[in-house]
C-alpha cells in the first residue's frame, strides 16, 4: 500500500525518474547492444532471478539465431545486500546471422526503483537492420583506409617503444660523422629512410605472396616469433648496443670493414651507402621485438582472404615509421653547418652511451625471461639502471670525465636541467627495488613477479619469483604460473577449462609472451586497477598461455598440427593453439571462455583503457 501511495504521489509532483533506452552503437551484427541512463538516486535490478529484474526478449526470426543469454554490464551498487544497477547499464546479446540481411526486433523490460520505492514496469521496442555485408568490414573492425591510418598511427607510435627508441642515438651519431658535402648527407639521409620502407615492405610481400601461393602461415609465424624471441638474436642485438655504447664513451671507432665500403660502390657519389643500409638493416631488425604485434596482425589478415591489403597497410606503417628516423638523419647534416665549438659534440656521445647501456639490456632481459636463465631479474636490471643513470648525472655536472672531453669549467643551465631531471629519474628508481610498479617504465623492465624482494602495504615478502606477496585466497589445485600482482594461472587450457567446469566460473586465457612489451605495460597499467584484480580474482578461471617459450614439453604433451608436424616446445605449441582455436598470433590478446570452451566476448588486444577492459571482462560473467 505504501508503495501504490509513493507511486501515485510520485506521478502526481512529476517526480518519477526516468531511464532512457537507446540502440548502442556498439552494435554490429554479432552483437545487439542496449544502453541505459539511470538518474541519480535511482537504480534497476540487473538480469537475474529477481522478480524485477531487466528482461530481454527478442522475436523469432529466420534470419538470425541468438547465440547464449544476455548478458550486461553496470555500475554496481549494494542496497540492503542487494546488489543493483546504478549509472550506466549496458545490455549485450550475441547473434548469428543467417541471411544476408536480417531486421532483428527486440524489447527490453525495466521496473526503476527509488529506495524502497518501486514504480511501473516499462517497455520499449527496438528494430534494426544488419547486413551481412557489413559483417566483413566489422570482422576486421575497419576500411582499407581505416587500416591504412591505423597503420601509420603505429608507425609512429613505435619510435616510442623501448626497443625503436635506442636506434635514436645510434641514428644521430651515425649521421653526425656524414662529411662536409650536404647534399650528400641529405642524399644519405633520404635513402636511409628508403631502406627502412624497403626492408619492411618488400620481405613482407615476398612472405605474403608465398604464404599465399603455399597456402599455409606457420613458417612466417615461425620466422618472427624466432627473430623477437630465440635468444641468438637477442643477444647480438645486445652486444651491438654494448659496442655502440663503449664507442661513444670513446673506446674505439666503430669503422666498417674496407671490403664493404669498395664493394658498396667505387663512385663517389655513392660511397658510404653499405653503412646506411646496414644501420637500417640493424634498425629494422631490432624492432620487431616491438613492431611484432603489428606485422602479426597484418600477417593474419593475409591469411583471411586478403592479398594486397596486408601489402598496402605494410607499406603505410614502414613509411610512418621510417619519416621520424629520416627527420633524425637529415637534421645531424644540417648541423655540420654550425660551428663546431667545445666538446659538446663528444659530450653528447657520452651521454648517448649511457642511454644505449641501460637500453640495451632489454633484449638481454628477453633472452633471459624466454629461457628462464634467472641471469638478470627486475632487482639487477634496476640496480644497473640506477648506477648508469647516476653516473650519467654526475657527468652532467661535471664530477666524471673521459678522455677526449673538455674541462667543465662551469655548469651551463642546460646540463643543469638534465641533471636535475637525471637525478630526478634516479629517485623514481630506487623504490623500484622494493617492488614498486614502475608503471611510467613497466614496458622496459622485467616483470614484477621475476622479484624477489617486495615490500608490500606494510609487509615484507621474501620469496622465488612470485611477483607480490601471496593474495589471501586459495590457490587453484594444478595452477603452475603466478603472473602479475600474484595472480594465479593454468599454463594450458585443458586444466583451466576442466577447473572453470568445477568451480562454474568462466576461463580468462592471457595471451602472452615473456619477451612482450605492450604485456608487461598492461600488467602494470591495466591490470593493476584493483577493480580488474578483484574480477580476475574472484570471477575466472585464469589461463596464461606463454608464446614464446623455450621450455621443452613432455612427450605426453607434446601437439601434433594439422600438417603432422610435432611442435615440442611450450612457446611453439601455444603459438599453434592461439593460431588455430583463436585466430590470432600477436600479443598481448585476452580471451574469455565459457567452461565449454566457448568464446563469450569479441577477443581483445593491447589497450590501456581501464574501464573498457573492465567492461570486457564483465561481458563474459553472464548469469
Amino acid at each position: 500500500m505504501n508503495i501504490l501511495l509513493s507511486l501515485i504521489l510520485s506521478i502526481a509532483l512529476g517526480a518519477t525518474p526516468s531511464v532512457s533506452w537507446k540502440l548502442s552503437p556498439e552494435t554490429t551484427e554479432k552483437t545487439i547492444v542496449l544502453e541505459a541512463q539511470i538518474p541519480n538516486g535511482a537504480y534497476l535490478h540487473p538480469l537475474g532471478e529477481h522478480y524485477n529484474a531487466v528482461h530481454l526478449e527478442f522475436a523469432p526470426s529466420e534470419s538470425y539465431e541468438l547465440q547464449g543469454k544476455p548478458y550486461d554490464s553496470y555500475e554496481k551498487t549494494d542496497y540492503k545486500g542487494e546488489t543493483v544497477a546504478t549509472g550506466s547499464y549496458k545490455l549485450y546479446q550475441d547473434i548469428k546471422l543467417l541471411k544476408k540481411k536480417a531486421e532483428v526486433e527486440c524489447s527490453v523490460s525495466w521496473q526503476v526503483c527509488q529506495g524502497d520505492d518501486c514504480y511501473a514496469v516499462e517497455e520499449k521496442e527496438f528494430k534494426t537492420e544488419l547486413k551481412a555485408s557489413a559483417a566483413a568490414k566489422e570482422s576486421s573492425g575497419k576500411s582499407i583506409w581505416g587500416l591504412i591510418l591505423e597503420a601509420i598511427l603505429w608507425g609512429f607510435a613505435m619510435l616510442l617503444t623501448p626497443c625503436v627508441f635506442p636506434m635514436v642515438p645510434m641514428t644521430i651519431s651515425f649521421f653526425l660523422k656524414g662529411g662536409d658535402d650536404p647534399k650528400k648527407g641529405r642524399f644519405k639521409a633520404l635513402m636511409y629512410g628508403l631502406f627502412i620502407v624497403l626492408l619492411y615492405t618488400l620481405p613482407i610481400c615476398l612472405i605474403i605472396g608465398l604464404t599465399w601461393l603455399l597456402g599455409g602461415d606457420a613458417v612466417t609465424a615461425d620466422i618472427f616469433n624466432w627473430l623477437s624471441t630465440h635468444w641468438l638474436p637477442n643477444l647480438i642485438f645486445f652486444l651491438v648496443f654494448m659496442i655502440f655504447a663503449a664507442s661513444f664513451f670513446g673506446a674505439f671507432e666503430i669503422v666498417l670493414p674496407s671490403k664493404w665500403v669498395n664493394g658498396a660502390d667505387k663512385n663517389s657519389g655513392k660511397k658510404g651507402l653499405g653503412g646506411v643500409f646496414f644501420l637500417a638493416l640493424t634498425l629494422v631488425l631490432v624492432s620487431f621485438s616491438c613492431t611484432g604485434p603489428i606485422v602479426g596482425t597484418v600477417l593474419i589478415e593475409s591469411t583471411e582472404g586478403e592479398f594486397w591489403t596486408p601489402m598496402i597497410t605494410m607499406l603505410a606503417f614502414s613509411i610512418a615509421f621510417a619519416l621520424p628516423f629520416t627527420i633524425f638523419a637529415l637534421f645531424p647534416s644540417l648541423l655540420n653547418k654550425l660551428p663546431q665549438s667545445g666538446g659538446w659534440l663528444n659530450s653528447v656521445k657520452v651521454v648517448l652511451g649511457f642511454v644505449e647501456i641501460a637500453l640495451g639490456l632489454k633484449f638481454l632481459s628477453t633472452a633471459d625471461q624466454v629461457y628462464h636463465w634467472g641471469i638478470l631479474n627486475r632487482e639487477i636490471y634496476l640496480a644497473i639502471w640506477i648506477v648508469c643513470f647516476t653516473l650519467l648525472g654526475f657527468y652532467l655536472l661535471g664530477k666524471i670525465r673521459f678522455k677526449h672531453d673538455s674541462p667543465v669549467e662551469y655548469i651551463s643551465v642546460k646540463r643543469l636541467f638534465l641533471a636535475i631531471i637525471d637525478f630526478a629519474f634516479v629517485i623514481y628508481l630506487i623504490p623500484g627495488m622494493w617492488g614498486a610498479p614502475l608503471s611510467a617504465i613497466s614496458g622496459y623492465l622485467p616483470p614484477l613477479e621475476s622479484q624477489e624482494f617486495v615490500i608490500s602495504s606494510g609487509a615484507v615478502s621474501q620469496s622465488t619469483k612470485t611477483g607480490e606477496s601471496e593474495p589471501a585466497t586459495v590457490s587453484l589445485p594444478g595452477a603452475q604460473l603466478t603472473l602479475a600482482h600474484g595472480l594465479k594461472a593454468f599454463d594450458n587450457l585443458d586444466d583451466a577449462l576442466a577447473e572453470a567446469k568445477k568451480q562454474a566460473k568462466p576461463v580468462f586465457v592471457d595471451i602472452t609472451g615473456h619477451g612482450c612489451v605492450n604485456c608487461r605495460e598492461m600488467e602494470a597499467k591495466v591490470w593493476s586497477d584493483p577493480r580488474v584484480q578483484h574480477i580476475l580474482r574472484e570471477d575466472y578461471v585464469l589461463c596464461a598461455l606463454y608464446m614464446d617459450d623455450k621450455t621443452s614439453l613432455p612427450e605426453a604433451k607434446w601437439v601434433t598440427t594439422s600438417t603432422g608436424k610435432t611442435l615440442k616446445q611450450v612457446g611453439r605449441a601455444n603459438s599453434y593453439i592461439v593460431k588455430e582455436r583463436f585466430g590470432v598470433n600477436a600479443q598481448p590478446n585476452y580471451a574469455l571462455l565459457s567452461p565449454e570452451g566457448e568464446l563469450l566476448a569479441p577477443i581483445r588486444g593491447y589497450d590501456l583503457n581501464v574501464d573498457a577492459y573492465i567492461d570486457f571482462l564483465k561481458k563474459g560473467l553472464r548469469p
